[in-house]
């Protein structure tokens, strides 16, 4: 295999420029917000600012995916990723050079934005410029991104919160972000404008059936079961009795088992059906939102975010690799509509945790109302395949 990391037009390099855009755009400017959470809260934030931040991030985001979905051209596409990786440092150095909460939402809002471009637009140019028959495999190794974002921006904020500031690390941050975009937008460019003839598929409703509403609304539930312990797992883990300081530890598992899920979970996926994969991952992720609630056992509590880390990131690949199928030839409709109920998800669950953790003054009816609202998801799944026997044995 040619390893010259500086071809645009190497495999490795395409897979290497696509896992460092998402350490930059998702790992600094979304996943570090989490674990720099609670030294934040113990200096000037409030739990709830913490949750309305979390929220304009994920309002960002989800408008951002809907309107990457309609950006047809490449050579487009090229430039808003070029604007996303640059709105991840940008977003970043604001949260390091100020505490203006005014900015800090502004600039969360823009953060998510950046992120779409960076995780949505990215992936769709890894996935053109790839040069393979089947992608699919790659583009488990491209989402592995994720878990490695979550790793790094975890040790980079650990190493410089040893002598430094939370501010340091968003500083430092900032500057890694900075450092990458170099070579992530010189890789995932082109070496001349391309030329593409962009088909038009006639829009049919008939792809809305019973079934893929089921499946819409699954995924809206499965947008609030990944926000609570993306938003608070830190400071979930150090607010239980005895585990102080154990919080960041739980955060980096969540990014090590993280790493290699969606590619376990796509190959499930492959030899048992989709559907009853999406079940297991669910109970699972269920499993682990419910630990802290129900223990203070080291062990249990840093398994929860194993089993947090294991889940949400191969339900996603799970639900858009399903959602792609079953679009056939006109995608752009389903995967707006199961992005949209996502990102409702992640909206809307910032804004009734930090109410419920306000009013109770804990993280447990928050977890209890997030593992309700996921297991609500999954008798959706179950139902679904009552009515659509033969997704049972679909082989994805």
């Amino acid at each position: 295999m040619n390893f010259n990391l500086l071809d645009r037009n190497n495999n490795v390099a395409i897979l290497l420029a696509g896992i460092l855009t998402i350490t930059a755009g998702v790992g600094v400017a979304r996943f570090a917000f989490t674990s720099l959470l609670p030294y934040m809260l113990e200096d000037f934030l409030s739990v709830t600012n913490a949750g309305i931040l979390a929220s304009v991030n994920f309002a960002g985001y989800l408008s951002g995916a809907i309107f990457a979905i309609f950006i047809k051209d490449i050579n487009t596409k090229v430039k808003y990723f070029q604007i996303g990786m640059v709105l991840s440092v940008l977003t970043t150095l604001i949260l390091a050079t100020s505490t203006n909460e005014i900015l800090w939402f502004i600039s969360r809002a823009i953060a998510g934005f950046g992120t779409a471009m960076v995780l949505i637009v990215g992936g769709a140019l890894v996935m053109v410029k790839l040069d393979f028959e089947d992608k699919t495999k790659a583009m488990g190794i491209h989402f592995s991104g994720i878990g490695f974002a979550i790793v790094i921006s975890e040790l980079i904020s650990q190493y410089i919160l040893k002598e430094g500031t939370w501010s340091d690390a968003w500083l430092t941050l900032s500057l890694f972000a900075f450092v990458v975009c170099f070579y992530t937008i010189y890789i995932l460019s082109f070496d001349k404008m391309v030329k593409q003839d962009v088909v038009k598929h006639k829009l049919s409703r008939s792809i809305f059936s019973p079934y893929v509403i089921l499946l819409i609304l699954a995924y809206f539930t499965e947008g609030v079961g990944f926000v609570v312990q993306g938003t608070f797992l830190p400071d979930i883990i150090n607010s239980l009795e005895g585990l102080d300081g154990y919080g960041n530890l739980g955060w980096l598992i969540v990014g090590i088992v993280g790493i290699p899920s969606s590619i376990i979970w796509m190959w499930l996926a492959h030899k048992h059906g989709s559907v009853d994969i999406i079940i297991i991952a669910m109970g699972l992720q269920i499993v682990g939102i419910l630990i802290p609630a129900l223990s203070n056992n080291i062990y249990l509590n840093l398994f929860s975010g194993a089993l947090y880390g294991s889940t949400f990131i191969g339900m996603v690949a799970l639900f858009m690799h399903l959602g792609g199928k079953l679009a056939g030839k006109n995608p752009v409709v389903l995967m707006g509509a199961m992005t949209s109920a996502y990102g409702i998800g992640q909206v809307g669950a910032p804004l009734y945790s930090v109410a419920l953790i306000e009013y109770f003054g804990n993280y447990n009816s928050t977890l209890y109302v997030t593992a309700g609202i996921v297991f609500i998801g999954m008798l959706l799944l179950l139902y679904a395949k009552k009515i659509k026997p033969s997704e049972d044995s679909y082989q994805s």
